[in-house]
This record gives C-alpha cells, sequence and structure tokens, in this order.
C-alpha cells in the first residue's frame, strides 16, 4: 500500500512539474511578438461569430473549418475584456495542455515506462517547434491535439477492439476533421497500427473482422461530425482551398514527383532547425539498434513517415507549421532512445552530460523564443512569416495605441492597405467597437486620392496605414507619423500615415 501511494504521488508530482513549466513557457510574454496575418484573421472571425449566431461558420468563407474558431469564440466570450490576442493564443495554449497529457498517455501506453512518458512530456514542453506554435493564435497546436488522441484511441482499438474506444476515436476523429483537412490523415492511417495487432492469440481472424468493423464505425461517426459543415453554403470552399495548397489527383498526373525531393529536403531541415540537432538524431538512434518494442517504435515511424511523404510529394504550398502534428510521434522515439541510452550508461557524469547535450540546444532556443522571439533562431521561413515580412504585425501595437488616445477625444477615419488580413483586421479587433472610428480597407491602393477620402479629411482626422507599400502613393497629401521596423529587416516598415487637408487656393 505504500509504494502504490509513494508511486501515485510521484505521478502526481511529476506531472504536476510539467504543467507548471509549461504554463511558464507558455504564457510568459505571450503577447510580446507583434500579431501574425492569419492569427489577426482568425481572432476577427471569432469575434464576429462570438456576437452573431449567424456567423458561427464564417471560416468557411476562407475554407477553413471552424473548430477553432469555436474554441476561440468562448474563450472570447469568458475572458471578455482582455487583450484578444492574448485570448487567441491562450486558445492554442489550451490545445497544446490536451496535447501534452496526450504525449504522455500514449507514451504510457505503447512503452509502459513511466521515464519515458514523463521524458516525452520534457520534450514537448522546451522544444521550439512545440513552443513555438503553442504561443501562436493559429489551428496548428489544435491539429496535434486531435492527432496525438486519435494515435492514442486507435492504439487502444486495435489491442482491446473494444466499442466504446471506437466511439471515442470515431468523435475525436470527427472534431479533428473539424478543425483542418488534414485531420482526415488519422482516419487514412488507421491500417498501420496493425502492426501492434496481436496476431499469435486465438480467433484472431474473428478479432481482426471485429477490428475492421469497428474501424468503420469510428469513420461513419467522424463523418457524421463533419456533415455539421453542410449547414453553410460556404461547405464547397473548404475542398477549394485545399486545392489552392495540395495538387489535385490530374495536376499531379501531369508533372508526378516534381517538387518531392525539393520539399521533402525542405521539411527535413525545417524538422531538424525546430527538434534541434540532438533529438533530431536521438530520433534516428533506433534504426541502428535492436532494442525491445520495436513494433511501437515502428508504429510511430510510420505515423510520422506517412503523412510527411505524402505532404512533400503533393504540396503546392508548404510552411514548417503543416508538419508539427506529423513530428509528434518522433518526441515519444526520442524519449524511449534516451531512456535506452540512459540505461546503458552507468557513470553519473556522463548521465548529466548525455543530458545537456540533448536538452541545451532545445532549451536555449526556447528561451530565445518566450524572452526576444525577434532573435530566436527559427527556420528562415518563418522568421519572414511572424517577423520579418508583410505578413508580420510590427508596428501595429503602436499604431493601435495611438489611435486608441486619438479617439477619447475626437471621431477619425482610418484606411488601411488591404481589406482581408492583417490590415484591417488588427485594427478592428481593438477599435471596431468605438462608435468614435471609422475603419475601412482599400485595395488596391489608387495613385491619386479618392475624392471621398479628401473630403472626409476636411472636417476629421483621416489616417492611412502602409503595411504592404514601402513607398506611399504620389497623388495622396500626407504627413508621416510614424514607421515601424519588421523585426530584422530595415527594408521592410509599416507606415502610419494623417491624411492633410488640401489646401484652399487663392482666387
Amino acid at each position: 500500500m505504500a509504494n502504490k501511494k509513494r508511486f501515485w504521488w510521484g505521478i502526481l508530482l511529476g506531472f504536476g512539474a510539467l504543467i507548471a513549466l509549461y504554463a511558464v513557457t507558455r504564457l510568459l510574454n505571450l503577447t510580446k511578438l507583434p500579431i501574425f496575418t492569419d492569427e489577426a484573421i482568425y481572432i476577427r472571425w471569432s469575434q464576429i461569430g462570438m456576437r452573431d449566431p449567424n456567423w458561427r461558420f464564417i471560416s468557411l468563407t476562407d475554407g477553413k473549418q471552424p473548430m477553432f474558431t469555436w474554441v476561440m469564440m468562448v474563450l472570447l466570450k469568458v475572458l471578455k475584456g482582455v487583450d484578444p490576442l492574448f485570448v487567441g493564443r491562450l486558445t492554442s495554449v489550451v490545445a497544446g495542455i490536451g496535447t501534452l497529457i496526450g504525449v504522455c498517455v500514449l507514451s504510457w501506453e505503447l512503452f509502459r515506462d513511466r521515464r519515458v512518458s514523463w521524458f516525452t512530456g520534457v520534450l514537448y514542453v522546451i522544444i521550439p517547434f512545440t513552443l513555438w506554435y503553442d504561443r501562436m493564435a493559429i489551428y496548428d497546436s489544435m491539429v496535434s491535439l486531435f492527432s496525438v488522441w486519435s494515435l492514442y484511441l486507435a492504439v487502444l482499438l486495435v489491442r482491446k477492439v473494444r466499442l466504446d474506444i471506437a466511439l471515442l476515436l470515431g468523435m475525436v476523429l470527427g472534431c479533428g476533421m473539424l478543425n483542418k483537412s488534414s485531420g482526415f490523415l488519422s482516419l487514412y492511417a488507421m491500417p498501420l497500427t496493425l502492426i501492434l495487432f496481436d496476431w499469435r492469440k486465438e480467433h484472431r481472424f474473428n478479432r481482426l473482422a471485429r477490428w475492421a468493423g469497428l474501424v468503420i464505425v469510428s469513420a461513419v461517426l467522424s463523418q457524421v461530425f463533419y456533415s455539421v459543415l453542410r449547414l453553410s453554403p460556404f461547405f464547397h470552399i473548404v475542398s477549394q482551398k485545399d486545392n489552392v495548397f495540395i495538387f489535385s489527383p490530374r495536376e499531379w498526373l501531369n508533372q508526378p514527383f516534381r517538387f518531392f525531393a525539393g520539399n521533402l529536403k525542405g521539411m527535413f531541415d525545417w524538422l531538424r532547425n525546430y527538434l534541434t540537432l540532438p533529438v533530431f538524431v536521438v530520433t534516428l538512434v533506433p534504426l541502428f539498434t535492436r532494442w525491445g518494442k520495436a513494433r511501437e517504435r515502428w508504429l510511430l515511424y510510420v505515423w510520422w513517415a506517412m503523412p510527411f511523404a505524402a505532404l512533400a510529394n503533393f504540396a503546392k504550398i508548404l510552411y514548417p507549421r503543416f508538419t508539427l502534428f506529423m513530428t509528434i510521434p518522433l518526441l515519444l522515439v526520442a524519449a524511449e532512445s534516451f531512456m535506452e541510452l540512459w540505461d546503458m550508461i552507468k557513470r553519473p557524469l556522463v548521465r548529466l552530460a548525455l543530458v545537456v547535450l540533448l536538452l541545451s540546444p532545445a532549451a536555449m532556443t526556447s528561451y530565445m523564443i518566450v524572452t526576444n522571439p525577434i532573435a530566436a533562431p527559427i527556420p528562415l521561413s518563418d522568421q519572414y512569416q511572424y517577423m520579418n515580412d508583410w505578413p508580420a504585425g510590427g508596428g501595429v501595437p503602436e499604431v493601435v495605441s495611438y489611435l486608441r488616445e486619438q479617439v477619447r477625444h475626437e471621431k477619425i477615419n482610418v484606411y488601411t492597405e488591404g481589406t482581408f488580413g492583417l490590415m484591417p483586421y488588427s485594427i478592428e479587433i481593438y477599435l471596431v467597437d468605438n462608435p468614435n472610428i471609422k475603419i475601412k480597407g482599400i485595395w488596391p491602393l489608387p495613385n491619386v486620392i479618392p475624392d471621398s477620402i479628401q473630403e472626409e479629411a476636411l472636417s476629421r482626422p483621416t489616417y492611412l496605414i502602409l503595411n504592404e507599400s514601402q513607398v506611399a502613393p504620389a497623388g495622396w497629401p500626407l504627413a508621416l507619423i510614424g514607421e515601424y521596423q519588421k523585426g530584422n529587416r530595415t527594408d521592410r516598415k509599416l507606415r502610419f500615415y494623417r491624411v492633410t487637408a488640401p489646401r484652399v487656393q487663392a482666387l
């Protein structure tokens, strides 16, 4: 009895420490990085859907499934008055907690070693890949959540072959599909779990037939969940949006494997960078050893490799975040490999050196992400997206602060370069409810100022925000208020102007 109590106290203390470390790394300086284009879109959608039930499916207007925005709508409602950027990013923080618990539970189910389970959680908390996206108000942390729990329930189903597990699996699969199209990959990968099927037991063909029937039950239930989207007249846009990022079979057949090698190289570079080199190397160690639990390790490898190779083969447009959910199984492989090495090493100093060698690069990069994200050594493609190019929100906090002060005293007009995305949404999420401000996007920006804007400038202060253009239109009478650098690039700035009233010529 005493040993059992110590066991459970150890479990509680270990997970308590993990949750505490997770909370610190995810919540500290959560809004230090300025808002990113996609974050502005999703937060604005969630605000609209929260206030008007008719727009709960608003994300479908751009071909995005709504689960992430639905969760954000709830949090915006509960945390009314809190910075919308904080609430948006908190949505991913909450999803990450579920993923953290999921990887620990999955690791225990596969390896039955609480050290491996705990160390999987440690890796999840500190590697830059998961840390970065758990702190962003975009879909991908939630994609990982449903992917991990789908795998866990799929493992349970192939081992226990029970209806209750199949029903839970169907619900999780359905939620994953309601979040992003990549959720379908967990269903397509279901036959891979037969790696863990016990072929030695009696009545194995009976059990195999029951398993296949239960998988069908899960698949049907997931489609029942997904069919909720058919209530919206915008449902058809999902497939159109998917075709923007993925080659259709006809397109692929016209140039098969043309982009495969290049995509694969880039994806491996992102994987090595975001996992850090030591963790990446440790994930490969089991390929060259004869350690136990071989079937479990191979399941994790193929669960990563199947969508990874498919994305490399069919992707038109690629970003590192698309590979996040695929990477999670490799954390379990790395944790199990580390524990095997730990058991082989008997000297305490060598063990300490192994821990430092494995974790210090990830810890240092993650420290930079939390304290100074602009200087963090993340892949260049993400640096451009989130910090250094037009999608990044450098300058938005300063402009919002200025406009907030102005609307306290007078009515103003604000025109933005762009009608969708960072502009005008990053301004709207903070100020759209204020009756003293009118916000309107313009695209494309005309070379000559419209008469309507010039007339407005006569009656009230009128402002223009340029986010993409680096030179103001020559035909606009503008006075520069401020220009704000995008991340580390001196050639990319957000510029904020006041429209000057036209001069009246003397007769």
